[in-house]
């Protein structure tokens, strides 16, 4: 580990032990001891002499890089000045996609801070687990978020402030109305290239949070391995696309890759497909990040005038792009989709087809510094042809925070054992069989069974529930609970909708049930464990 600046060791207290980790081989990507990431995405561009480049387009307006810079800078010095907020500190922050987002968590990057982006559909429980977990004491919402978050800091006894700002840049918010009286210019916190900058949250199959843990060196790795060499990104370039900023997977795809090489970011919060046509149209957009989902119900709204013409590639990723989506794609646009896969363990895309080189029903080679093989259930690494579990190792890789039980198990000799199976060919390219992990990835969102049985079982209408994922053409997978009611509860179209609604009251909406089955019990072993697979259909 290198230097730190981190007044709150926090985070470097709960890294896992060192013994645990995967082997991490930089290679190529060598940054100096200490390194800002935002600095590097905005101070340093405009010294570099983009500060006339458009960085971000939202909200009606454009941001060069030099009024990103005086943004960042403003809001950096307020959550100094005004907000107490010391570097190692963790913030969270709950917003849409929109440039007050991404300026503000470059600010908190920027004051030496840990990032925790949250998506806006989590509720206040998900939201309570993230904050306690974390121990986080300060949160940036958009003002018209704020009630879930305000149930969460009155249950997690840790958030002790809450600092409104205006995602619609009218600047009539707390924090935007502090930070225009500040300075322009703030001197970024020496963080060091190995403090903690970003925890990534991910459920896992039980439905409890985990922490991902990223340096500020990683950010840079993602953009300077896969965006150069896959994306080849350009300062003409324009990105969009449909993917939270909460989740690394947007995080890098709509912030991180186009500042870092001078390229302009258009940030909508209605980015659903119909819409993200008139995106691609409006403003000439050339990299497009979204779900195989998406891009099937683009391909469905998209009619004979629609001109995407400008669009030079389409990247996939969250879930397995099929075949006939690859096809279709490129007869009516012109412009190859290239199926990626990723993890927030990892932060990003690993393992990737090119643009010269991008093949139907396959997710591709490792990016450049990263290496991958196929291992049976035992460790040992499969002939090719066979199907086993995905292990990858590279220039980043995960760390679980306060040593949770689970980086043993994603961590093994070295490299990182994801949760999918793969085949690898035998030109060595890797095709995705299936989750191994029992996950439900549903239209690129990865649910937990476990998290929506227990929803469910909330409802006193609920006496037992079980989840399973069921395939389904449009999404890839939905989540259908079997639901045993209590005596005198009557299942129909009613009680469905009523058990939906109460489903995405209590978590984040994208995980409730999209079909109900009742039955009058459930399979069960001897001793009373759910069987599960025998409910899948």
């Amino acid at each position: 580990m290198g230097p730190s600046g981190h007044v709150d060791t926090f985070t470097r207290d709960n890294l896992p032990p060192s013994a645990s980790w995967p082997e991490i081989d930089l290679g190529d990507y060598q940054y100096p001891p200490y390194l800002n990431a935002a600095t590097e995405l905005t101070d340093r561009m405009v010294e570099r002499g983009f500060g006339d480049n458009v960085a971000l387009i939202g909200n009606g307006r454009t941001r060069t890089y030099q009024d990103l810079m005086e943004w960042t800078n403003r809001i950096a010095n307020a959550l100094v000045d005004d907000f107490g907020i010391k570097p190692g500190n963790r913030v969270l922050i709950r917003s849409g996609n929109n440039p007050a987002m991404v300026a503000c968590w470059l600010a908190v990057t920027k004051v030496g801070a840990v990032a925790v982006n949250t998506m806006p559909m989590l509720r206040a429980g998900e939201l309570c687990k993230i904050i306690i977990k974390a121990e986080i004491s300060h949160a940036l919402v958009d003002a018209r978020l704020r009630d879930e978050l305000d149930a969460a800091a009155l249950e997690s006894g840790f958030l002790k402030q809450i600092i409104e700002f205006d995602g619609t840049a009218n600047f009539d918010a707390v924090l935007d109305r502090v930070a225009l009286n500040k300075s322009r210019v703030f001197e970024a916190v020496r963080t060091g290239r190995d403090d903690v900058v970003l925890l990534g949250f991910t459920s896992g199959t039980t439905g409890e949070p985990k922490a991902t843990m990223h340096f500020h060196r990683d950010l840079l790795i993602i953009a300077d391995a896969y965006a150069k060499e896959v994306l080849d990104v350009r300062q003409s370039d324009v990105f969009v696309g449909s993917p939270p900023i909460g989740f690394t997977f947007g995080l890098g795809g709509l912030a991180i890759f186009p500042l870092r090489f001078g390229a302009s970011a258009a940030l909508f919060e209605d980015a659903a497909p119909a819409r993200l046509i008139e995106i691609i149209q409006q403003h000439k957009a050339t990299v497009c990040f979204t779900a195989p989902t998406a891009y099937r119900a683009m391909l469905q709204a998209m009619d004979d005038g629609a001109d995407l013409s400008s669009l030079r590639i389409a990247i996939s990723a969250g879930e397995t792009l099929p075949a006939v989506t690859f096809h279709e794609w490129a007869r009516k646009t012109g412009t190859p989709i290239l199926d990626g896969i990723g993890s927030t363990e990892l932060l990003h895309i690993f393992i990737t087809n090119r643009i010269d080189d991008c093949r139907p029903g396959c997710t591709g080679t490792p990016v450049g510094g990263y290496q991958a093989k196929v291992l049976s259930a035992d460790g040992h690494e499969v002939g090719r042809g066979e199907v086993g579990r995905l292990a990858v190792r590279g220039p980043v890789g995960c760390r679980y925070m306060s040593a949770d039980a689970r980086q043993a198990e994603y961590v093994v000799e070295g490299w990182n054992v994801t949760g999918d199976s793969f085949v690898q060919d035998e030109e060595d390219y890797f095709h995705f069989v299936a989750r191994t992990d029992g996950m439900i990835v549903s239209s690129g969102y990865n649910i937990a069974g476990p998290e929506v049985e227990a929803a469910l079982l909330l409802h006193p209408d609920v006496k037992e529930a079980a989840v399973v994922g069921a395939p389904d053409e449009e999404r890839g997978f939905i989540v259908e609970a079997h639901v045993v009611l209590r005596d005198g509860v009557q299942g129909g179209p009613d009680e469905t909708a009523l058990l939906q609604t109460h489903v995405k009251s209590v978590i984040a909406p994208f995980k409730y049930p999209r079909r109900v089955v009742y039955t009058k019990s459930l399979p069960k072993t001897e001793s009373g464990k759910i069987q599960r697979f025998k409910l899948l259909s």
